[in-house]
């Protein structure tokens, strides 16, 4: 059964995705996650979310199809953790007070350098708290849309280093490899059905936790790349496959399912745990809203928002390339 929805999922999604820059979990994979989010919702929140879980796939990529028009969107994607050394993630680290990781930076653009996903979930978060209270379905559903794409984000291993295509290290395009070549492989083998979302007692910690998480995963991410590359050769490291009107080079499925099992379960762990957390945020921002009837309030976003929605798309499609460096390759 659950092959058999994963399978319906791919199929409804979109298999294949476009070469370009690294994007944490590709096309695929945040549409995907936004989707299985839905289903960790509580009875309260599930019908209203169900109604709309096509406008929260589709507008799953939004926020990386708006690095091309807004300059700062790039750095609320990652956090360079190792800029910081190994304290950053402590509470005798980074500040989680934004206004006082600006001051310690010694200004934003700074800060902004090295990124800021875990104070962007944290803001959006609250964001979509005063967007439930006020009942507001077009900001509800835009805002859940965006910070479930951010708290994915923060749940991919290489948004949290310096190092993330593995240009420092001789082993670029590994960003793609991780995150989008293995789940459009291997995603309707997984197991991604998870239990309901929980509430996050303290929700800005909880961003700080899965940006951690994702960073004890880095050394591995490197090293069994390393360990496959050295076992097989460079004719059978790469392919090459139609994605749309071109040709391009990618990983061989050889070496990405010998990659697959030497990261024993690795992406299929993150994976499950993002669509879980996505939820889990969207949950806390409802609870802490007072938990308002959602079936009080208009059940599908305003003619006025899905135009505004299509004229954004528009827009980044049409825009030159002028997000300021990083995670951008």
């Amino acid at each position: 059964m659950r092959k058999r929805m994963l399978a319906g999922y791919m199929l409804l999604l979109g298999l294949i995705t476009p070469a370009g820059p690294a994007r944490a979990w590709g096309f695929f994979g945040h549409r995907l996650l936004n989707r299985l989010a839905v289903y960790t919702l509580p009875p309260e929140m599930l019908p209203f979310f169900k109604a709309n879980i096509d406008y929260l796939t589709n507008n799953a990529t939004r926020p990386d199809s708006r690095r091309t028009v807004v300059p700062t969107e790039a750095p609320r994607h990652f956090l360079d953790v190792d800029a910081y050394g190994d304290s950053a993630l402590t509470r005798r680290g980074l500040p989680r007070a934004y206004t006082d990781a600006v001051a310690l930076a010694g200004g934003e653009d700074s800060l902004l350098r090295h990124g800021i996903v875990p104070w962007q979930v944290a803001m959006m978060k609250n964001q979509l708290t005063a967007a439930f209270q006020a009942g507001d379905t077009d900001r509800i559903l835009y805002l859940a849309a965006d910070l479930g794409h951010y708290v994915a984000d923060a749940c991919v291993p290489l948004h949290t280093t310096r190092n993330y295509n593995g240009q420092l290290t001789g082993q670029r395009g590994i960003h793609a490899l991780w995150e989008s070549r293995l789940p459009e492989l291997q995603a309707a083998d997984y197991d991604l059905l998870t239990g309901p979302a929980p509430y996050l007692a303290q929700p800005a910690e909880a961003a700080w936790a899965a940006v951690a998480r994702s960073h004890a995963a880095v050394d591995s991410v490197f090293k069994m790349e390393k360990a496959v590359s050295a076992e097989l050769s460079e004719d059978r490291k790469y392919s090459y496959e139609p994605r749309g009107n071109l040709t391009i080079r990618v990983y061989s499925r050889e070496f990405s399912l010998a990659y697959h099992r030497r990261l024993n379960g690795q992406v299929e762990r993150q994976l499950r745990y993002a669509a879980r957390l996505i939820g889990a945020f969207w949950y806390t921002a409802w609870v802490d809203a007072g938990q308002p009837d959602l079936m009080g309030i208009a059940q599908q976003p305003s003619v006025a928002a899905q135009l505004a929605a299509a004229q954004e798309s528009k827009a980044a499609s049409a825009a030159p390339a002028r997000a300021l460096p990083g995670h951008d390759e």
